[in-house]
């Protein structure tokens, strides 16, 4: 996101957040019933200490672990006039070759997303009913689709867990963009953390988000946050990008997992020259304490 106006309506990255309780108000209340296993050695926190794997997906199932994930469902992304709605179908969410594929494209016949006709779908996962964690470490390894026309936006990114608090209108409740990723910047992550305080009454590089998280489409980046009490901290590729230190009571709650392919809007919206069909790739999303 590039532009920011605090207002208590969805944004560029709100339509992902807004979907997450509607599309799964009805999912299965299923756990993992293995340990997690995030490969060792495990990470080591700043005083020395280990963390403790929660949560892992390697992807290598050949199927998405649905005790583990849930497809987004309706809900849609881009323009009116280009729109593509998040659907479950293995087209455009399929798990092969050892990586989660979540995959934009265009369909023959329009279909019905949020009442309104749309000519694309895309994959979205999120871990809703399934786990949620306050604090930590967050991980994924993701490689965007191969593209430097405007029209694709993938995220790694969290949104509070509806289950254990309420929820206030966006952006009150909180998000936590570990990575946005836009085909018209073809080299560049932009992290983005959304609350309402006087702090971010205007879009603060440095503070709310990054311009300079160097990450080439078409290649696997990896994508870090380090959440406690005190700071969120945001990585890629090892470089700290983003250090926040608000301590903002919208962070202080459990938070989901989401990884997200779309279209997208503005600037980034889709064109003729756009390459569909668009895959986002993740080899691994893991998660520690």
């Amino acid at each position: 996101m590039y532009r920011k106006i605090v207002v208590l309506v969805v944004c560029l990255t709100g339509w992902f957040s807004i979907g997450i309780v509607g599309a799964h108000a009805a999912a299965p209340r299923t756990e993992p019933t293995a340990e997690p296993d995030c490969g060792e050695p495990a990470p080591i926190k700043r005083d020395g200490s280990r963390w403790e794997c929660t949560f892992a997906d390697e992807f290598d199932a050949g199927r998405l672990d649905r005790s583990k994930w849930t497809p987004q469902v309706r809900h849609g992304s881009g323009t009116d006039e280009a729109r593509a709605c998040h659907v479950d179908d293995p087209r455009n969410v399929a798990v092969a070759d050892g990586a989660l594929r979540l995959t934009v494209r265009k369909v023959k016949a329009p279909v019905e997303c949020d009442r309104k006709p749309a000519d694309y779908t895309a994959g979205n996962i999120t871990t809703y009913d399934k786990f949620s964690q306050q604090y930590g470490r967050f991980e994924a390894r993701i490689k965007s689709a191969d593209a430097d026309a405007p029209g694709l936006q993938e995220a790694f990114w969290l949104w509070p867990d509806v289950r254990k608090t309420p929820v206030p209108l966006w952006p009150l409740s909180g998000e936590i963009d570990i990575a946005e990723t836009y085909s018209h910047k073809p080299n560049l992550a932009i992290p983005f953390l959304h609350y309402l305080s006087v702090d971010t009454l205007i879009t603060r590089p440095g503070h709310n988000t990054a311009w300079d998280c160097k990450a080439e489409r078409g290649t696997y980046n990896t994508y870090t946050l380090t959440w406690t009490r005190k700071s969120i901290t945001i990585d890629v590729n090892g470089k700290t990008c983003l250090v926040n230190k608000s301590q903002n009571h919208a962070f202080r709650k459990p938070f989901i997992a989401a990884l997200s392919s779309a279209l997208g809007k503005g600037r980034n919206a889709l064109t003729p020259e756009t390459p569909l069909p668009a895959t986002m790739s993740v080899d691994y999303f893991r998660v520690w304490r």
